[in-house]
């Protein structure tokens, strides 16, 4: 017998809870009423479909506080139907990797109707998630109880409560016991130790699972650089200009640690199912708006925006507006160069101790103030993105990520190759970079992990204390967690640790041929950030929504591109050695298609 959404019952009172949504204070009974009805209401008159209801019943409001917290869960069935409407893939009876189907559900391996743990809570909160954010508004005009929150047909009921405010947030639910089970295998003894990233991905599901990978994946193949980059340092400290052996190594590690990385990711996913999850065309995004029409392609109703007005907005607004803040970078780097100018003819001219060390000083201000305006700028950065209106979340994450890179890359690389190939200055060279590089590293785990963990621990005793003086009947459980969670921060994805391993493999890849010891320093810092970020994940942040993911993404051809920056940079700096030259004392046009030929030989052997 086939199994349809209209034949579930969505009046179940005591259910698990999966997802919180949390509304603001005061707001309206008939906002809530409205949004629960569409919550509950059958598929096919616009609902999800799913089960809804208060943390506290009427007695534990009236003496209680925290009373616009509800919860959502769903039945078995709806998960399972759910399961085959996003297309999750499983393990098959006969090991093969399938798109699950109801109908043939008792076919994959582990499913039994009696047992509720064949798909896991990541994958229940995905289902959730995906059907509350695709609640879209049919005839609605505006919000009821709230005539200013604007509708109109297509435009996301969830992105419209929460950019209104009604609706302060939605997160899922931690498994405490779960949760407890990963941290002891994970983080919680300081060892060197490969992690346990098959059931990092039960719990946070494939996008937290490949990140925390290929950071495991990046440290270890960092460890062969700093092998050689120690003695390299140790023994030729004082010639800066003895670094064409290992900039010849920089070239080939750069190129080989990616290939590999491919074949690995490739085999974690098709293990997980993502790697053949194929979505034959990708939703809408929730930010997305437009009037609700017909899409050409798929036949379905969504909101539908003219894409000439999103590129005049990308050509004449975003385009433009980075183009400034690239200015802007060169223009802080300039009065940085001053600044050395300044500290070094102090030097020169006093010749003390004091005025040595003084010599460190513009360098470190000039990373701390990289630091600063990356973040400012990535703030802009997504408002703008999210202006331009794409529709697809890959088309806007692509963009993002694309205008994020290119200030991030000359902002953090601009000085670099400036002393480089400009001033030609190795020493300068050296000095700029461990300055950057250690300063970089020391921010970010401090503002990344160190600060979020000290106030959340601060949070937390107070939350407890609250509980405890509690003389009402409740469960006290899972009120003092939902509390708890509730006050957490949001972890907003892995954009920033990607973006933190970048800046690191391009410092590695593109300089240290002049500073060997940039490589041992990013070992250390990876071999503390796993555990800070694991921290963080678990007892830091809420817990985000598992998202099914394939690969890396973008980041894949990211670092690939800075794979063959890195080559052409090396290369340049290998033409520019003393020793080369020597090799070719008259004939420079020897030196330079040399150089050009190795360059390509390396960008081909990448690209291939």
């Amino acid at each position: 017998m086939k199994v349809t959404l209209s034949a579930l019952d969505t009046s179940e009172s005591s259910f698990t809870p999966l997802v919180v949504i949390e509304f603001a204070q005061d707001v309206k009974e008939e906002t809530k009423e409205w949004l629960k009805n569409r919550i509950i209401a059958p598929k096919k008159h616009g609902g999800a479909q799913l089960l809804f209801r208060p943390l506290l019943n009427k007695y534990e409001q009236e003496t209680l506080e925290n009373k616009n917290l509800y919860l959502v869960g769903a039945s078995k069935i709806r998960m399972l139907l759910g399961a085959e409407a996003v297309g999750l893939v499983k393990e098959c009876n006969d090991n093969t990797m399938r798109a699950f189907t109801y109908r043939t559900r008792q076919n994959f391996k582990g499913f039994d109707d009696n047992n509720d743990d064949f798909l896991t809570m990541a994958e229940c909160q995905f289902i959730i998630k995906h059907e509350l954010e695709n609640l879209r508004a049919k005839d609605e005009k505006m919000i009821p109880g709230y005539p200013q929150a604007k509708l109109y047909p297509g435009k996301s009921l969830l992105r419209r409560l929460l950019t209104s405010g009604i609706v302060i947030q939605v997160f899922p639910l931690h498994d405490n016991e779960a949760l407890k089970k990963l941290e002891d295998t994970w983080y919680t003894r300081f060892a060197l130790k490969y992690q346990p990233i098959d059931s990092i991905r039960g719990y946070f599901g494939e996008t937290i699972a490949l990140y925390f990978g290929f950071l495991e994946y990046f440290t270890f193949a960092l460890i062969p650089m700093a092998v050689i980059g120690l003695p390299y340092y140790l023994f030729v400290w004082e010639d800066y200009d003895k670094y064409v052996i290992f900039a010849s190594f920089n070239l080939i590690w750069s190129t080989v640690i990616l290939e590999v990385w491919k074949r690995g990711c490739a085999n974690m996913t098709y293990r997980w199912g993502t790697l053949l999850m194929k979505r034959k065309f990708e939703e809408p995004r929730p930010g997305f708006h437009g009037v609700l029409g017909i899409n050409s392609i798929t036949g379905k109703e969504e909101p539908l925006y003219p894409s000439y007005k999103r590129q005049m907005r990308i050509y004449l607004v975003s385009l433009p507006f980075v183009c400034l803040c690239l200015y802007f970078s060169l223009y802080v780097m300039m009065i940085y160069f001053d600044l050395e100018v300044w500290a070094l003819g102090l030097h020169e001219n006093s010749g003390s101790e004091w005025t040595s060390v003084l010599l460190y000083v513009p360098s470190i201000i000039y990373a701390i103030v990289i630091e600063i305006m990356n973040r400012l700028y990535r703030y802009a950065a997504e408002f703008l993105t999210s202006w331009e209106n794409h529709r697809l979340e890959s088309a806007y994450q692509n963009h993002l990520i694309l205008k994020v890179l290119v200030f991030n890359f000359l902002n953090c690389f601009a000085s670099l190759f400036y002393i480089a190939f400009v001033l030609k200055d190795m020493k300068l060279l050296r000095q700029s970079l461990a300055t950057l590089l250690i300063t970089s590293q020391i921010l970010n785990q401090i503002v990344e992990s160190l600060l979020p963990y000290w106030l959340q621990r601060k949070h937390g005793v107070r939350v407890k204390r609250k509980v405890q003086a509690l003389k009402v009947d409740i469960d006290a459980t899972l009120y003092e967690q939902v509390i708890l969670e509730k006050e957490m921060g949001t972890y907003l994805g892995t954009f920033d640790d990607y973006l933190e391993l970048f800046l690191q493999f391009g410092y590695v890849s593109l300089f240290s041929c002049v500073y060997p010891l940039a490589a041992a320093f990013a070992v250390l810092n990876n071999f503390t950030e796993v555990n800070s970020d694991a921290l963080k994940m678990c007892r830091v942040f809420k817990r985000p929504f598992s998202e099914p993911s394939a690969s890396i993404g973008v980041w894949q051809l990211a670092f690939e591109t800075m794979s063959v920056i890195s080559v052409v940079t090396n290369c340049a700096l290998i033409g520019m050695s003393p020793q080369v030259n020597a090799i070719f004392p008259e004939s420079k046009a020897d030196l330079i298609l040399i150089v050009v030929v190795v360059e390509g030989i390396g960008s081909c052997s990448y690209g291939s």
